[in-house]
């Protein structure tokens, strides 16, 4: 058998509706680890919808409990073969994001797939249910091909708390870290640059999370009788936000910004078109960092933005001035960045400019480290060459992605080289009411992860010995 016949499965898997009657019942189960009454469909995920799946793979299994109470269970999984020459692990997510049943277009809900034209609504159809519904089918594509022989040994890990920050992911990858070791790191999830580019991206930017507040003092006072006399604490805090951000998206603390973009990087970014699309908004060409592409400023670059805020009472305000007020903002920030101490350059930014009666505080969840594999690597001209060989389109390169992922865990507490091909793409309404996965964009992500893995069966142990030469000198 050939790589063409491993793409002939991948092809005829997608168009027998096979991906489909397999996708359906996994978005039906309402695996939003952000309600915490969702313990039992995380773990029937697992159990129904996964398990059996990667048992006809080959696959040994185990279920282990979150290190993190009230947090979501992990699947770790391997396929060994006795005389494989090295590993590859892969990964995806089986929570979703919360549901917002009531918010979907009339027709809709997020508990079915729903085919529309080339979009497939469903929670999680995009993110992430979807995408590694689309990996394992494609391994299992390149078996039937090989005659169930990859010659090197696969990997999983699928945890069922992403959406959350993925508590406990690094602890359980630290204690498993000699069952999970690796040489690669092959997984899907975020989007493509857009719906018609094949896409390979090498990490993430970070994401720190922290919060403003000022309590001026207990309980509400009349504007009229009090204005003038009392400190409004919406006043002091907008006023703080402003000088750690200006009017045009700018950070203003040095401790917040990146080092200079490497040439790589650049090189990377130059001739990508970011914003194209249907559903895209309009890039906004005056905002954010000057003298960057708008790929280097979302791409290559820190942004910090403020996502939520609240002083009185928002839905019904009254004549009276708040008591306190509060911000929720986010840093995503690129390798290159001080994100040890953003905390302590915070504190001191706001004592310096007379707002010491300003709290900040570290968000307890969504802190993840920015992470990029050097666009130089082996691994990457290998992908990127497979990729074109499958899809007959020029792959583009990212030298990671703009939001942010669990990329640290691989890239860092396991060490490994990381690939990720992304299966959506910027309009699928990710997080938000009528998510959706385009068919069109699934079916070639079949084809292309099927000549991926059958490449690795080819070049893989190539690549490794390439690297391992590399790093003896």
């Amino acid at each position: 058998m050939s790589r063409q016949h491993a793409l002939d499965n991948a092809k005829a898997y997608f168009d027998s509706g096979e991906f489909y009657a397999q996708l359906a019942p996994r978005i039906a189960i309402r695996s939003e680890s952000q309600e915490t009454n969702r313990q039992e469909e995380l773990h029937a995920y697992l159990t129904e919808q996964i398990i059996p799946d990667i048992e006809q793979l080959g696959f040994t299994w185990e279920i282990v409990d979150n290190p993190v109470p009230g947090f979501g269970p992990f699947l770790l999984a391997e396929r060994l073969e006795p005389e494989a020459m090295f590993s590859v692990l892969t990964y995806g997510h089986g929570d979703v994001i919360r549901g917002y049943d009531d918010q979907w277009a009339e027709g809709l809900s997020p508990w079915q797939i729903t085919q529309r034209g080339d979009r497939w609504y469903g929670r999680g159809t995009a993110d992430n249910k979807g995408q590694h519904t689309i990996n394992l089918a494609a391994l299992g594509c390149v078996l039937k091909a090989s005659g169930g022989h990859l010659g090197y040994n696969v990997k999983l890990v699928l945890e069922m708390g992403e959406e959350t920050g993925s508590p406990g992911l690094k602890e359980v990858c630290h204690r498993y870290r000699e069952r999970l070791a690796a040489d690669v790191f092959i997984g899907s999830d975020g989007p493509r640059l857009d719906a018609e580019s094949p896409t390979l991206f090498l990490g993430s930017r970070g994401s720190f999370n922290f919060d403003l507040k000022l309590q001026a003092r207990e309980g509400a006072h009349h504007s009229g009788n009090w204005g003038g006399v009392l400190k409004n604490p919406a006043v002091r805090l907008t006023n703080a936000l402003a000088t750690l951000v200006d009017a045009n998206g700018v950070i203003q603390i040095q401790g917040l910004r990146p080092a200079p973009i490497p040439d790589a990087v650049r090189n990377a970014l130059a001739s990508l078109e970011v914003g194209v699309g249907d559903n895209s908004p309009t890039i906004d060409t005056d905002w954010g960092e000057p003298g960057l592409s708008p790929a280097e400023r979302l791409f290559g670059w820190n942004t910090l933005e403020v996502l939520a805020m609240k002083a009185g009472n928002p839905d019904a305000p009254a004549n009276a001035i708040p008591p306190y007020a509060y911000a929720h903002c986010q840093l995503r920030f690129v390798v290159g960045s001080d994100q040890d101490n953003f905390l302590a350059h915070l504190r001191c930014h706001l004592d310096q400019h007379g707002y010491s009666d300003i709290e900040v505080s570290a968000a307890r969840m969504s802190q993840m480290n920015a992470t990029r594999l050097d666009p130089e690597d082996p691994w990457v001209s290998w992908a990127l060459t497979s990729m074109q060989m499958s899809t007959n389109k020029t792959p583009t390169l990212l030298p990671n992605l703009g939001g942010s992922l669990p990329n640290d865990v691989f890239a860092e507490t396991l060490g490994l080289p990381t690939l990720w091909v992304p299966h959506s793409y910027p309009a699928c309404s990710q997080h938000a009411p009528d998510e959706h996965l385009l068919g069109s964009i699934a079916s070639e992500a079949l084809i292309l992860m099927a000549g991926l893995f059958w490449d690795l069966s080819v070049q893989g142990a190539e690549i490794y010995k390439e690297r391992a030469s590399c790093k003896s000198h």
